[in-house]
């Protein structure tokens, strides 16, 4: 069965071949034809391509990511592209299909270069098929600043609804931050739902929590960006009435002009978020005291940290054998992972996997997350790890630096870890070679540059300071089983008729409890 749209009222349909029509029409019917009928207006680029925030790596796994089974168990129920739930035919009725919903992006050239706008249009289309969605079409607009009423102006807006309606869009996605008022004036013209960046980001981070402080944590910072964004139509807007009127009051007492339906929902978000933070603070000491017995028993720290799928969690698992998470996609792992790890010559380190960060994090998620990134702040060295197979790798590092300045991390020392090199461009990886003194590059897929690396971690974490020359009686073989086994480096080692005479470098505090068996000789 086939069908011609109505074109007799719009002037912009008539003008359309009969290759185009059929385009639209089987875009509506989700039979995945490229959206590329629509024409972008004039001050308008249409941007189209895989989201390149995606890597293009066939084979995301290796032998060290071990089983994945969070991975098997977060693709258990997957979305499929292409199907609709629209019937075409009654008889079809016992087979509905679930369908991906449909957007369609929106952004502004305001500075930089037109290739930065695209990519960052393609990283949001990164993010919404993270999300769970299906890209149609992506516009870019030509602007100085946006528009205070509908951020792209009201005669753009106007052309976006017709290109919404063209694609069978059922929502508009804006990269970038949107104010209340934007969001309900653009909804209004375009008709589908709107939303913005950093409730696409939120959304995600609601998905991919696992634990019991990562869903709080992300459950606050929904209800901070929410707080603002209420909205209530008709009767939920209307005074609550009090006294007897409607037989639903509570008598004397009672009377009086009531509350409003959307001051009951903010004071129940207030109320909620209180209980969150409440809860969110009384989790903080049993990671705080994790980190104070690591200090105390001087164990350096190493922190991962990065721009969102760099590679940190398969860095991790090529380190350490770790078994995380790892998916091509972006915040795939949220929850922060510890893991002891050694040098070369067996002093112990450990190496905490944190969250990624993303061009405009929301600052909702960067104070929710806050004691999540104190692990960042409180190591001893970050391992900065660059996509370099990526459009625009120093965006990326600009971007996450600026999150270690928030988050006062930007005065631990660095290694820029280049990621990806299997897939890179040479002369990206030399160029960013250039311009960042303290590298190494790497590939957590191969494996390609990991003995530098562990050679950079050993040199860079703290290193024993306290030299001590030891005579350890025979019958204290626990004292040199201690030397062997905690952060102490063995210079020398002889037996010797009294014990054995040890050199060794030990830290602080194995120094003091060592102080009464300090060879005097």
């Amino acid at each position: 069965m086939t069908s011609q749209p109505n074109t007799g009222s719009d002037p912009a349909a008539q003008d359309m071949s009969p290759e185009e029509i059929q385009a639209v029409i089987d875009r509506i019917l989700a039979k995945d034809v490229p959206a590329r009928n629509a024409k972008a207006a004039d001050g308008e680029k249409a941007v189209f391509g895989r989201a390149q925030a995606i890597s293009r790596q066939d084979n995301e796994h290796t032998s060290y990511d071990g089983d994945q089974q969070d991975l098997d168990e977060r693709r258990a129920l997957r979305r499929v592209a292409g199907l609709s739930t629209e019937l075409e035919d009654v008889t079809e009725v016992e087979y509905r299909q679930l369908r991906l919903e449909r957007v369609v992006l929106a952004g502004l050239w305001s500075e930089g270069t037109l290739a930065d706008a695209e990519n960052s249009l393609r990283e949001l289309a990164a993010l919404a098929e993270t999300a769970g969605s299906e890209v149609l079409d992506g516009l870019v607009q030509r602007r100085a600043k946006p528009d205070p009423g509908t951020f792209l102006g009201s005669g753009k807006a106007q052309e976006l609804k017709e290109i919404v309606m063209a694609t069978g869009a059922d929502t508009v996605v804006v990269d970038a931050e949107l104010a209340p008022s934007q969001r309900r004036s653009l909804e209004d013209i375009v008709k589908v739902k709107v939303i913005d960046r950093t409730a696409l980001i939120l959304d995600i981070f609601a998905q991919h929590a696992k634990s019991r402080e990562g869903k709080a944590q992300v459950e606050l910072a929904q209800l901070e960006y929410l707080l603002p964004r209420l909205r209530g139509w008709g009767e939920s807007m209307s005074r609550q009435a009090g006294g007897q009127v409607g037989g639903a009051g509570a008598g004397m007492g009672s009377r009086g002009p009531g509350e409003t339906k959307i001051e009951l929902d903010r004071r129940r978000i207030r109320t909620r978020m209180a209980k969150l933070r409440r809860e969110i603070a009384a989790m903080k000491p049993a990671r705080e005291t994790k980190r104070a017995n690591r200090r105390r028993n001087s164990v350096p720290s190493v922190a991962i940290a990065g721009y969102t799928n760099a590679g940190k969690s398969s860095l991790l698992n090529r380190l350490t054998d770790a078994g995380v998470l790892v998916e091509n996609a972006l915040f795939a792992t949220l929850d922060p992972t510890v893991r002891k790890a050694e040098t070369a010559d067996g002093l112990g380190y450990t190496l905490a996997d944190t969250v990624g960060f993303v061009r405009s994090l929301p600052t909702q998620l960067v104070e929710a997350f806050r004691s999540t990134l104190e692990e960042v702040a409180d190591s001893d060295l970050i391992l900065h790890v660059v996509d370099v197979s990526h459009p625009d790798p120093e965006g990326q590092i600009a971007a996450v630096r600026k999150v270690f300045s928030e988050v006062d991390a930007r005065n631990v020392p660095e290694i820029i870890v280049l990621n990806k090199a299997d897939a890179a461009d040479p002369f990206v990886v030399e160029r960013l070679k250039q311009r960042e003194p303290r590298h190494v590059v790497v590939s957590a897929r191969t494996g390609q540059g990991i003995p530098e690396l562990l050679k950079a971690i050993s040199d860079g974490i703290p290193r024993p300071g306290v030299k001590l020359e030891l005579l350890i009686p025979y019958d204290r073989g626990d004292l040199i089983s201690k030397l062997h086994e905690s952060d102490a480096e063995i210079l020398s080692l002889d037996h010797v008729e009294q014990g054995t005479r040890a050199v060794v470098m030990v830290r602080e505090g194995l120094a003091a409890e060592l102080e009464s068996f300090v060879s005097n000789d």
